[in-house]
């Protein structure tokens, strides 16, 4: 296993291909660094000196200090990366990532590019992620080393992926739902480093809770699976695959020059190592973000609450789909919430409030069931509704007379306690409270929502998402119950 530290922690940077062209990927790699706020060394090497966005541009890697760079990002044409390489380790470079294309997935003369690079790696000790990437990113050393957007907020997801493209969708989830990322770097080629190399480094890395990976291919299935199994015991891992499909294979090999692997020995390997299968991008991303910001439940016993009973019902519908089990009240629990509400309340899981809440019912209620020990995890629903109405009675034109700003004022604070109320009881009592709204994506600057943000935690656009994800807690619980750990 090489080191990666010097490809996500690097204390000095070289970019080759860098010109002041805003279109050419040695400029954006260039700029992107330096607008995350990465502090260590940075020195843009291009064809021309000059200066590009307040820096001078070196003619020759010869003329970096030796030493003061310990990462190269290569942008530039396969036929001179290879003497670029040789130039940078002799300045003590020991990682770099290469953005170029032109190898395995260009044909028969790319194929024989990329294996004299490899090659040329192992000679000189380099640890190469890619070619044919978008780059990295490490928000703990605020480094954006990528030719795309975006950057993304600071968080304990680290993810590793086959396709750049699903770089960016997770970090532009990270952005919408406010859970950050530690690291982030597409594999490319995956010519050097793969797949479960970066697994091995994110089980280490204090800065990361759970690994979200993408995969379209598996060169050698009996290694990954040994690689894998031990790291899964230390943390999560979330994958997704690409090229299920005969027609996805196909996609998969003209995309990284790979052949995808059979879909049901992957799916098999997945369930013995413990490794979350999900479905498609956005189940991957928001497992992953249920797994770095709450509690792993003890068992698969939930309790569904609720202010009105539609969504309390669509929630036990989707478990039907999973290991959860909608448990029945418990006697003393029962009759803790019955002094707590309305005659009216559903006396049932979900439990329907039926709208009795008052100012500290919704909080006192989320207590009594997350603390009790017949309750493995409890699904939120209906945050957010008081202040959509608020935001009606402030868009219209009686406002703000009548009360109408006392009460909309009212109705947004209560949703903000909520909010965090889901949040506080859940580290309180080390049991997940997942919360699910459709103001998350329909009102995402709804109190509700916001304040969940606020906290580090995953706002679910659905029940049926929530229990989804809850699903994939419970299930990685029970397989490390099963091997006794």
């Amino acid at each position: 296993m090489p080191d990666l530290s010097a490809l996500f922690d690097p204390k000095g940077i070289i970019i080759t291909g860098v010109s002041n062209h805003p279109g050419k990927f040695g400029f954006v790699a260039l700029h992107h660094l330096l607008v995350s706020g990465y502090e260590g060394a940075v020195f843009p090497v291009g064809r021309e000196s000059g200066e590009v966005l307040g820096l001078s541009v070196l003619t020759s890697i010869d003329d970096v200090p030796k030493g003061a760079a310990d990462m190269v990002f290569i942008c530039t044409p396969t036929t001179i990366n290879e003497g670029l390489l040789r130039q940078a380790a002799a300045k003590g470079v020991t990682a770099a990532f290469c953005a170029a294309g032109g190898y395995r997935e260009a044909g028969p003369a790319g194929v024989e590019a990329e294996r004299s690079l490899v090659a040329l790696c192992h000679e000189l000790g380099i640890a190469l992620a890619g070619p044919n990437g978008q780059g990295v990113i490490s928000t703990p050393s605020n480094m954006c080393a990528q030719i795309v957007a975006p950057y993304a907020p600071a968080g304990k997801i680290a993810i590793a992926s086959q396709s750049g493209n699903f770089v960016s969708s997770f970090l532009n989830m990270a952005h919408h739902t406010g859970v950050g990322v530690s690291r982030a770097v597409a594999a490319g080629n995956a010519a050097v480093l793969g797949v479960a190399d970066y697994l091995e480094y994110f089980a280490d890395d204090p800065e990361t809770a759970v690994s979200l990976v993408y995969i379209e291919s598996v060169d050698d299935g009996r290694e990954m699976f040994e690689r894998i199994r031990p790291l899964a015991e230390r943390k999560p891992i979330v994958a997704v695959k690409g090229g299920a499909s005969d027609a996805g294979a196909r996609a998969a090999a003209s995309h990284t020059g790979a052949l995808a692997s059979d879909d049901a020995v992957f799916d098999g390997m997945c369930r013995q190592a413990g490794v979350i299968r999900a479905r498609d991008v956005e189940e991957a991303f928001e497992a992953a973000a249920t797994f770095a910001t709450q509690p792993i439940p003890d068992g698969d016993r939930v309790v569904v609450v609720t202010t009105v009973g539609g969504w309390g019902v669509a929630a036990v519908d989707a478990m039907a789909e999973t290991r959860l089990t909608p448990v029945p009240l418990p006697d003393d629990l029962m009759a803790a919430i019955d002094a707590k509400l309305p005659p009216r309340w559903s006396k049932n899981n979900p439990i329907d409030m039926a709208g009795g809440e008052t100012r500290d019912t919704v909080p006192e209620i989320l207590q009594l069931v997350a603390e009790h020990p017949e309750v493995d995890a409890v699904v939120m629903l209906g945050v957010g509704i008081q202040s959509n109405t608020a935001r009606m009675l402030r868009d219209g034109h009686f406002f703000p007379d009548h009360g109408l700003e006392r009460i909309a004022a009212f109705h947004e604070r209560q949703d903000t306690r909520y909010g965090e109320a889901a949040a506080e009881i859940s580290e309180v009592t080390g049991t997940p409270i997942v919360v699910a709204t459709e103001l998350a994506n329909a009102r995402p600057d709804n109190p509700a929502p916001t304040a969940l943000r606020d906290a580090g935690k995953m706002c679910h656009a659905s029940a049926g998402r929530a229990v989804r994800s809850l699903h994939h807690l419970a299930q990685y619980s029970a397989w490390r119950r099963a091997r006794g750990l």
